[in-house]
């Protein structure tokens, strides 16, 4: 795979904060020379969790996680924003970090980031990985309501019920429950809002960058629908599906998801 970035001192810690544009960031950073590809986390999840999937995908990937607003150690301005200001800032952190773009790999939340940056951005998005996502909240069930109305101990109750498949195993289910983070009322709020107004589904064909789509058949929470439509509208996709997974197959099949990244980014990276 090629370079696509200039060199970078790792960021490896997980308390490590970048000035990108108006915010101060947390991320972590493998660092190195590796195709840099940024990992954007889900609407109630931070920074930390990709580790699963970090480990699944192999050397020669510079892969970067960040704290988006109103998550994990990021600062920000206690006021709204939509997905397209999340977008922007994402951009910000690649200025920071000396990228002239990145492969972008969202899940759930973090894909409507990374739909909206390479609609915005399309000059600084290599390639995109859509996973468990969707082009439109509006094609969310009344399941994702419920889940921003609950308690952040119930919402780690549900993993079993809504992100894994029934009758896995508890040491999932907690690994899965421990990626959801704490955000007092005003933050979650803020960021529930953002994700109310996610829709691009009239401007799919407008995406140039080369996708990969991975999906869940049995997903409840960003339906299956929506990644076959995501499939046909944006130009150059391709969809894998994972037979049954739900809403975490990120981490529940990170074995398997993680080499369909690496072979995906070694072509369009080539």
């Amino acid at each position: 795979m090629a370079k696509q970035q200039v060199e970078h001192e790792p960021a490896e810690s997980a308390n490590v904060t970048i000035r990108a544009g108006e915010l101060e960031v947390g991320y972590i950073d493998d660092g190195g020379s590796g195709v840099p590809l940024v990992l954007v986390h889900g609407g109630e999840s931070d920074r930390t969790q990709y580790a699963t999937l970090r480990a699944h995908l192999g050397a020669g990937i510079r892969a970067i996680s960040y704290d988006q607003r109103d998550s994990g150690i990021t600062v920000n301005p206690p006021v709204p924003y939509t997905l397209g200001d999340l977008a922007d800032d994402l951009v910000a952190l690649l200025d920071a970090l000396g990228l002239q773009s990145a492969h972008l790999l969202g899940t759930s939340f973090g894909g409507a980031v990374a739909q909206h940056t390479a609609l915005r951005h399309p000059e600084r998005v290599a390639s995109l990985i859509l996973v468990a996502t969707t082009p439109s909240f509006a094609l969310c069930p009344g399941k994702v309501n419920e889940l921003f109305d609950m308690s952040h101990d119930n919402r780690q109750k549900a993993v079993k019920d809504f992100f894994v498949r029934p009758g896995g195993q508890n040491e999932l289910h907690t690994r899965a429950a421990q990626t959801l983070a704490y955000r007092d009322p005003e933050k979650s709020g803020r960021r529930h809002d953002a994700a109310r107004q996610h829709e691009v589904r009239d401007r799919l064909g407008e995406i140039t960058a080369p996708t990969l789509i991975v999906h869940g058949t049995a997903d409840l929470l960003a339906p299956y629908t929506g990644a076959t439509l995501m499939a046909q509208q944006i130009p150059n996709a391709e969809l894998r599906s994972i037979e049954d997974g739900r809403h975490a197959i990120a981490m529940e099949f990170a074995p398997t998801i993680g080499p369909w990244v690496r072979e995906f980014l070694e072509v369009t990276a080539a």
